[in-house]
């Protein structure tokens, strides 16, 4: 209902009255929204016929470019392929009216002209077809500069995929001017740098006679004086000079002893210079080249190296699009998408005149043969159908994509605004604007250390963030370290102060001494966790608290041996006694640490843990964190661990119902379940978790563990040493007093 409604208001919301048109070739398709394209497809202006009579001017035009051919083509396909989309713009269909410039300001004014009025209608009851509600053009600045003077009173959106000139970005000047490559005043930066990189002091330059090659120049020239680089002649060229013209720059070149010139300027201007170049034989100097000719085609060719070989420049990012070669495969003058220019591209590319062209073909010479209608293009090795490199083309494709989109949110988001044509078509501005920068892609991208203010003018430093010892998690998880160290040291004071009697006697004291230091050691491991990382605390905090994990789980693992060692030795005819003595206990607890210390050197010998600065969690602030560096090494060490706690939790459970009455292997068995469970909670919540609250997750599994160890192991004796001390005798110890009272 939205889209039928729409388009009923944009066939009546005016009433139209043809006044003239011009007569222009054309690429036309009918939709329900129309979107015009100007392209240089014709990039020479032969000669017009004005008249004051109200007749169409007659513009001829000739010289096919085959790059701004397929430009056309790619605009073609993109707005095919969004009305094949069924979420962009559904239930709507995009059209297109696309002519050609002629690489001309005048011709260019002429062609918007033409699409922004409706064609001719001889019914009088007949209804106006819809204006292009936005323009897809222009490749050159000066006709840019034109369109936006011109149409931008009237808000008519135009949207550049090739014209730089840094004097486009003026907002307040041309407000509904949007492009999809970067300002010149970007480009003539980098070139400036790169003059400077090299060392080169003494340069020319060359420029087109237009406000692209002026306005490049004025910027790179400005750019380069203050580095104290001279610029020793600028020369002046265009596409329509005469060949007098061109011979003055010639000789300026050959006069001065530069070795280095920058050729600011469009290949369609440079060529006749670059022709009498090569012609010449001028050789031995070191060109630099803006974007709009480093990678054209015709500069390309061997009679070009010799005088052109390395030149050097910046250039437009490439990208690809995969399903546009089969879309160019399939043009052809006898198919029924032989349209307007596509016998020029034929005879072009195929090199024969199709029979369809008659006389109307502009490249036709009169010795051209005439092809037998068999040939075909899915051979053809011509650059026209390489896809994996599109630079212009793709800011094309870019281009129907950005208005597609400021289209579907007015259709979508924004029905009740759609009340006349100028309000349709500042919405469509408003959001083009929301899409680029006061400028379009003329911004700069901020660096990742940096976001984008509201306005989209100025780049803020991002939030940094990071686990530290000010803020409350923080202070939380330090004191609770603390606390967890001081009673780890209290406990073993206490073994200290009463090693003599049976409880400490019965519990190993030389283990549980040692256990109890490593657990001190596990509750200050946390601490290199708080704080700002840096290249120390992040290969410590890891390593340190993979070794000394590794040394709890070995004195545990040696606790257990050593009450189940106990047990069968108290069975008739058992020898074990003999065999696992504090020797061997010693040996178990070194080499089961020692195996984690030669994975954690290892992991810091080969790929160790490094600070790192995150940036997926949010737009508006850098998580710092610790990159493991080698995530197998990582996982290595806690696997080590858990193989440690898991052979321990196994012997602890199968000696749990020992009848001594203070065995230690149901303590054993409960501290180890609580370990596991912590560890095993641990592995989703650590995965999960965003930002610093992954280090605090961390931080609480330590905790967590170190606690239940020190809890379940070491409470129990301490509460009887300290609150029940007449069962600190050697009798209850061994079951003696129980049995008695029975």
């Amino acid at each position: 209902m939205l889209s039928l409604c729409f388009i009923f208001w944009l066939n009546t919301a005016f009433a139209c009255e043809l006044i003239d048109s011009f007569d222009m070739s054309s690429l036309f398709q009918k939709g329900d929204v129309m979107i015009g394209g100007i392209f240089p497809i014709l990039n020479k202006q032969v000669s017009s016929m004005s008249t004051f009579e109200r007749k169409p001017p007659h513009v001829k035009c000739a010289g096919f470019d085959l790059r701004a051919f397929r430009w056309t083509q790619v605009m073609i396909f993109a707005i095919e392929e969004i009305n094949n989309s069924p979420t962009l713009l559904p239930d709507i269909s995009l059209g297109y009216n696309i002519l050609n410039s002629c690489a001309s300001p005048t011709n260019t004014l002429r062609a918007a002209l033409t699409l922004v009025s409706r064609t001719k209608e001889n019914e009088s009851n007949s209804t106006c077809r819809p204006p292009v509600t936005a323009l897809i053009a222009e490749s050159g600045s000066s006709q840019s500069l034109i369109l936006a003077g011109t149409f931008g009173p009237f808000k008519v959106p135009i949207v550049s995929y090739f014209s730089t000139c840094a004097c486009l970005s003026n907002r307040a000047k041309y407000p509904t001017f949007f492009r999809t490559i970067p300002s010149d005043f970007y480009q003539a930066k980098a070139l400036a740098a790169l003059v400077k990189r090299f060392g080169w002091l003494w340069i020319g330059a060359i420029q087109s006679d237009n406000d692209y090659g002026r306005n490049g120049i004025l910027a790179f020239r400005e750019e380069v004086e203050k580095m104290g680089v001279c610029v020793a002649f600028v020369g002046t060229v265009l596409r329509t000079y005469k060949r007098d013209k061109i011979l003055a720059v010639i000789d300026m070149i050959k006069r001065s002893t530069v070795k280095v010139i920058l050729a600011f300027v469009p290949e369609g201007d440079l060529h006749p210079l670059m022709t009498e170049i090569v012609k010449q034989n001028i050789t031995g100097i070191q060109w630099i080249a803006s974007e709009a000719w480093i990678t054209a085609a015709r500069p390309s060719t061997p009679e070009m190296y010799h005088s052109f070989g390395g030149s050097i420049g910046f250039v437009v990012r490439k990208m690809s699009i995969p399903k546009l070669r089969p879309f160019l495969i399939d043009l052809s003058p006898y198919t029924g998408r032989g349209s307007a220019f596509v016998n020029d591209f034929w005879e072009v590319v195929v090199g024969c005149k199709p029979p369809s062209a008659g006389t109307h073909s502009r490249n036709l010479t009169q010795t051209s043969k005439i092809c037998n209608g068999n040939e075909s293009l899915r051979v053809s090795q011509n650059a026209f159908f390489n896809v994996t490199q599109l630079r212009v083309s793709y800011n094309v494709y870019k281009a129907v994509y950005a208005v597609a989109h400021a289209l579907h949110f007015v259709l979508f988001c924004q029905p009740m605004l759609l009340w006349n044509c100028t309000a349709f078509k500042i919405i469509i501005i408003t959001y083009l604007s929301f899409m680029f920068l006061a400028g379009a892609t003329d911004c700069t991208p901020c660096p990742r250390e940096y976001w984008s203010n509201e306005g989209r003018d100025e780049c803020l430093l991002k939030t940094i963030e990071y686990l530290s010892y000010h803020e409350p998690m923080g202070i939380a998880l330090t004191v609770v370290s603390l606390v967890g160290a001081v009673l780890s040291l209290s406990t073993m004071s206490i073994f200290l102060y009463h090693k003599e009697t049976p409880v400490i006697k019965a519990s190993n004291f030389d283990i549980s001494c040692l256990l109890l230091f490593s657990l001190f050691l596990c509750f200050l491991c946390p601490l290199t966790f708080i704080g700002r990382p840096t290249v120390w605390t992040c290969m410590l905090r890891h390593t340190a608290f993979g070794v000394t994990f590794a040394l709890c789980m070995s004195c545990v693992l040696g606790k257990t041996i050593v009450v189940v060692t106990a047990f069968k030795a108290t069975l008739p005819g058992s020898k074990v006694s003999g065999k696992f003595g504090p020797a061997q206990q010693r040996m178990i607890v070194c080499s089961c640490t020692l195996v984690q210390i030669i994975i954690c050197i290892l992991w810091l010998r080969l790929n160790p843990p490094f600070p790192d600065m995150m940036f997926r969690y949010s737009n508006k602030k850098i998580v710092l964190e610790c990159n493991t560096g080698s995530e197998t090494a990582y996982y290595a060490v806690l696997g080590y661990i858990g193989i440690l706690a898991a052979i321990c939790l196994v012997l602890a459970f199968l000696a749990r119902k020992l009848p001594d009455n203070f065995n230690e292997a149901k303590f054993i068995t409960f501290s180890m379940l609580i370990f596991c469970a912590v560890w095993i909670t641990f592995i989703p919540a650590y995965i999960s978790s965003p930002g610093k609250f992954t280090v605090a997750v961390e931080i609480f599994a330590i905790l967590s563990s170190a606690f239940g160890m020190l809890v379940s192991i070491f409470a129990p004796k301490c509460y009887i040493i300290l609150i029940k001390p007449e069962q600190n005798t050697k009798k209850h110890v061994m079951g003696k007093t129980v049995n008695n009272k029975i």
